[in-house]
């Protein structure tokens, strides 16, 4: 027969974040409602965690305790064996005050009993006043293992070691710190390690769980590498061609190149958004943000490319990033292959000279656009910084993540400084590029760079993206 879920009640004073835990390890930024207001949690809501297919754990969101200085009075009213917290316990939940004065209480104290533990959550930030020893008193009662849980604890005025030293006098000396808004993989670990501690019954349950998150992060990090490396490819071999004596054509030609690159790069950030199970309210995606009249954000920032054109030392492209001019009779070739149309057509587009095409496209007086070094190395970094910042991002955080010009070394992104040559193989076949041609979807070519890509920029964990990602999904408990 299988082990029945481990039921475990997430309990506190209000406003504490137990919701918001609640999001963070369901990976459900949907769940409940999260508001600086005092009990917005009014009932007890339940949800699994499951390890394919088997629930593991069921975790219920509980009211938050406002009263618990009047609550220990009337508890300790009321007759029976001192020692027998239980008993009190039951007998304040049969009286008239629990169904009154103390309904939010109540509700707390039935799921505690109904469940195998309790998971006491902590906002760090708040000084350690009597009415939290007055709640932990109060659970105790109710003969249940207690696990104090701090969070808010990458807030610069949390009071960890303050708590620690509170909750070690009243004997709770295992303790976990899981910040619901900056999340950690290690955190959530640490978290379910110390409820083994306590609970070591349930000990390979949780351990199948431990590994089972473990595990769908490396998935989900080797998933999120394989997406970016599909638009880079994409990105590389996207061209556009003009009249080479026609300066509104080539105009047309490089906005359309930039048209398709911004969508095929917002078309990616939804597809990250999905996998790491947030939306793009999640996200503030400001496509063309203005600030003290220039352009803040955009891929094609002349000063972002600039700098990125310099750092990365590719001397035709730093040249025209610097808003060199570029002989557009010649084809570019006074800069040589690969170099960028500067003044005239803007920065981050490139005239591609790398195969024979190009100079029969020369011959018949046609241009070929595509982008340059500079701009594929800041479109990489802004989508590895992306990444990084969705994988530390708590289900409960409520302020947007920011796509700025944060300007990192551009030299990290790739390895050996230098364009992988993935990279280079895309921009010689633009029929594999989805921009330029959609029956390229499945093109195997296309699959190969952009796997070898992957593993580049992601060695360790790109090789395997075969097995399908947990949808996050938990089932809501009734």
């Amino acid at each position: 027969m299988p082990e029945s879920p481990l039921s475990l009640a997430v309990v506190g004073h209000t406003n504490t974040g137990k919701t918001s835990l609640m999001r963070t390890l369901t990976r459900d930024a949907g769940f409940g409602e999260v508001s600086g207001s005092p009990s917005t949690t009014r009932q007890v809501e339940g949800v699994a965690l499951q390890v394919d297919g088997r629930r593991i754990v069921d975790l219920y969101d509980t009211p938050g305790l406002e009263d618990a200085g009047r609550l220990i009075e009337v508890l300790d009213q009321i007759g029976g064996e001192r020692h027998d917290g239980p008993s009190r316990i039951e007998s304040f939940l049969s009286s008239p005050q629990a169904d009154q004065l103390f309904e939010q209480e109540a509700r707390v104290l039935r799921q505690l009993l109904a469940s195998a533990a309790a998971l006491y959550i902590i906002d760090a930030r708040e000084p350690v006043l009597g009415k939290y020893q007055d709640e932990l008193a109060i659970l105790t009662m109710c003969a249940r293992p207690v696990l104090p849980v701090l969070n808010f604890t990458a807030s610069s005025s949390a009071r960890s070691e303050q708590w620690r030293e509170a909750l070690a006098r009243v004997n709770l000396h295992a303790v976990a710190e899981f910040d619901t808004v900056v999340f950690s993989v290690e955190a959530e670990t640490k978290l379910w390690q110390r409820l083994i501690n306590l609970l070591d019954q349930r000990g390979d349950a949780l351990q199948d769980l431990i590994a089972h998150r473990n595990q769908q992060a490396l998935f989900q990090q080797a998933a999120a590498m394989r997406i970016v490396s599909e638009l880079l490819i994409d990105v590389a071999g996207c061209e556009r061609t003009a009249d080479k004596d026609d300066a509104a054509a080539q105009q047309q030609a490089s906005q359309a190149l930039q048209r398709a690159v911004r969508s095929a790069e917002q078309d990616t950030i939804k597809q990250l958004l999905d996998l790491f199970h947030f939306t793009p309210s999640d996200v503030a995606l400001l496509e063309l943000p203005i600030q003290d009249g220039q352009l803040r954000g955009d891929l094609f920032d002349q000063q972002v490319l600039q700098y990125y054109a310099l750092r990365v030392g590719r001397g035709a492209g730093a040249g025209a990033a610097a808003g060199a001019a570029v002989d557009v009779a010649t084809g570019g070739l006074s800069l040589g292959a690969g170099t960028v149309i500067g003044t005239l057509l803007g920065t981050g587009i490139g005239t591609g000279l790398a195969s024979g095409r190009n100079l029969v496209d020369k011959a018949r007086g046609r241009i070929r656009l595509q982008i340059d070094d500079p701009t594929l190395t800041y479109l990489a970094g802004r989508q590895l910084r992306l990444i990084r910042a969705l994988q530390q991002r708590g289900h409960a955080s409520l302020t947007p993540e920011q796509l700025d010009n944060e300007e990192s070394e551009p030299t990290s992104i790739w390895p050996k400084d230098r364009l992988p040559n993935a990279v280079f193989k895309a921009r010689l076949k633009p029929a594999i590029s989805r921009l330029n041609n959609e029956t390229s979807l499945q093109n195997a070519a296309r699959e190969r760079l952009a796997a070898e890509l992957a593993q580049v920029i992601n060695p360790e964990q790109a090789t395997n993206t075969n097995r399908q990602v947990d949808n996050g999904s938990s089932p809501r408990l009734a």
